[in-house]
């Protein structure tokens, strides 16, 4: 159940609790047929999302700013953010990069 969506998390749970079809169908708002079909494509083995490890365009432009020498504050004054927020958004640029920089060197040293 690691890789379900929340309505299958959901459905399955009912499930488990010993509710009906019908009476799950009812609860999430399709046809049996439909919910029965769900069920169906929750039994096909998937992998699980891929991770977003590169950084987001305003975690590069943050980013970008920085490195040209502009103060959080100043960053915050030009995307009408607090400073707050920059120095979160730029913390979370570099682990994002230090994650994608491990997954290139596990991927070529593997």
């Amino acid at each position: 159940m690691e890789h379900f969506r929340p309505l299958e998390k959901r459905m399955q749970h009912m499930r488990d609790e010993g509710l009906d079809l019908q009476e799950i169908a009812k609860r999430v708002g399709h046809s049996p047929e439909h919910t029965e079909k769900i069920f169906d494509w929750m039994a096909i083995p998937r992998q699980r999302p891929p991770t977003k490890r590169k950084p987001r365009p305003l975690e590069t432009r943050v980013l970008a700013m920085r490195a040209a020498g502009e103060t959080h504050e100043q960053v915050a004054s030009r995307l009408r953010r607090g400073p707050d927020f920059v120095r979160q958004v730029e913390g979370l640029a570099h682990f994002r990069l230090g994650l994608e920089l491990l997954d290139k060197s596990h991927a070529g040293g593997a």
